[in-house]
């Protein structure tokens, strides 16, 4: 299955968190639940949703269905679901929503990824690789009908011989972590320029990260029991309370520890015209412990208490941890020659970007409350800096701070190899999507 990524970790719902997810989150019904896209005209061009969508059209138009199977092993498909049955199927059962045929035969609708329509109040899409999709489709099952009235339809016989084609070709061709790091832009059903578009590529590090388009609000990820169990392991988020309480902490940038943001302001207040740069680390530090031994007098704590003491020390070693990451940011290209991290804002901002459509995709959240978190995470993104390239560095060190202990492994490299991705690719959100109103 596609792997489910939130706060960098990984992990599936438990059983006794379901009862508590169910909530009833209330908003308007629409029509939207299954994609509708008209052919274009004989001799037009069809602009696809993705690249994907764009060479399964290639291939529909050369009949060559092999091909076109292929594709669906390494990206996997997405099935419609009832949300009343998805919230009550177990672990092991997997409902699916069929469709009676008018000669009695019985299909079953998947789509791509790009193609996946407007998040509905009452059914949801299962995100399922082309090997467990054998086994998933009930037997009577007779037709897979693949993204079903769209230029890039294509069908399926579902006997014995074509599931294990299906298996066949999955285990030669899947690869669990192969579907992550890569640039995501739809080219259709994205919002317009404005501040929901903006506080959308606010979350593309972690769209990076997971292969997913950062430029969709209608968000289904990797499909509703997907959602569900990447904020319950990686949050502690089991219901549309916790949700609430977890965006709002993430869109106030009060999830990271406040100390990280007390140092780094102390060296702001120390450079000239209070704008930050480059100072002196004794200053620095010394400023540090005077702000803390100030607010300790103010709270009554005694000087010599040990927790206090060692809070200073920490803080004060903490400016040589900043200053050695900054280094190797600047070495890395991440930060210009003179470049500076002002606040680590971005950590927080980033991942309530995302955990708003993750809240959607889990059904914690109404569409309104998605969009509007949206909306707030490009306010707090634009008043804290200035480009994508400054909110980048504070999310890195964010993140930094937050795993790696100056190991500069994993936790740095694959968000700098994020970085790098989005300062390169074209369709990238730093490109296309201005920072500044």
């Amino acid at each position: 299955m596609r792997t489910a990524s939130g706060d960098e970790r990984h992990g599936d719902a438990h059983e006794e968190d379901r009862e508590e997810a169910h909530e009833e989150v209330h908003e308007e019904d629409h029509e939207e639940v299954f994609p509708f896209v008209p052919a274009p005209e004989d001799g037009a061009r069809w602009t696809a949703p993705t690249d994907v969508e764009q060479q399964l059209y290639r291939l529909t138009r050369t009949g060559n269905a092999y091909a076109y199977l292929r594709v669906l092993a390494i990206e996997g498909v997405y099935y419609p679901v009832r949300l009343d049955e998805a919230r009550a199927a177990g672990e092991d059962e997997f409902p699916v929503l069929t469709v009676p045929l008018a000669d009695g035969r019985v299909a079953a609708q998947v789509y791509t990824a790009g193609l996946l329509p407007r998040t509905h109040p009452h059914l949801v899409y299962e995100y399922a690789t082309l090997g467990a999709l054998a086994g998933i489709l009930p037997a009577d099952v007779d037709i897979l009908a693949v993204n079903a009235a769209t230029p890039c339809e294509e069908y399926f016989s579902t006997d014995d011989d074509e599931r294990e084609t299906w298996l066949d070709l999955h285990h030669d061709l899947f690869e669990p972590d192969g579907l992550g790091d890569r640039v995501v832009t739809r080219r259709t059903g994205a919002p317009p320029p404005g501040p929901l578009l903006h506080g959308l590529a606010c979350g593309a590090h972690l769209c990076f990260q997971n292969g997913d388009a950062w430029n969709t609000p209608h968000w289904h990820g990797s499909g509703y029991r997907g959602e569900v169990g990447r904020i319950a392991a990686g949050w502690s988020v089991h219901g549309r309370d916790d949700w609430r309480a977890t965006q709002e902490r993430l869109l106030e940038a009060e999830v990271s520890p406040w100390h990280w943001d007390f140092v780094l302001g102390a060296r702001v207040v120390l450079a000239p015209g209070g704008r930050g740069g480059q100072v002196d680390p004794q200053r620095w530090r010394a400023l540090v412990e005077a702000e803390l031994r100030a607010r300790a007098r103010e709270n009554g704590v005694p000087a010599d208490d040990p927790e206090f003491t060692e809070m200073i020390a920490d803080l004060r070693t903490l400016v040589g941890e900043v200053l050695r990451y900054e280094a190797r940011f600047r070495a890395d290209g991440l930060l210009p020659p003179d470049g500076f991290v002002r606040t680590i804002a971005a950590w927080d901002i980033g991942r309530g970007s995302c955990m708003a459509r993750w809240g959607r995709g889990a059904r914690y959240a109404t569409e309104a409350e998605t969009l509007a978190a949206l909306e707030r995470a490009s306010k707090a993104a634009r008043d804290a800096y200035g480009s994508w390239e400054e909110f980048s560095a504070g999310y890195v060190l964010g993140r930094c701070l937050h795993f790696d202990e100056e190991r500069f492994g994993s936790w740095y490299t694959e968000v700098l190899e994020a970085h790098r991705a989005l300062a390169t690719d074209p369709e990238s959100p730093w490109h296309t999507v201005p920072f500044a109103d």
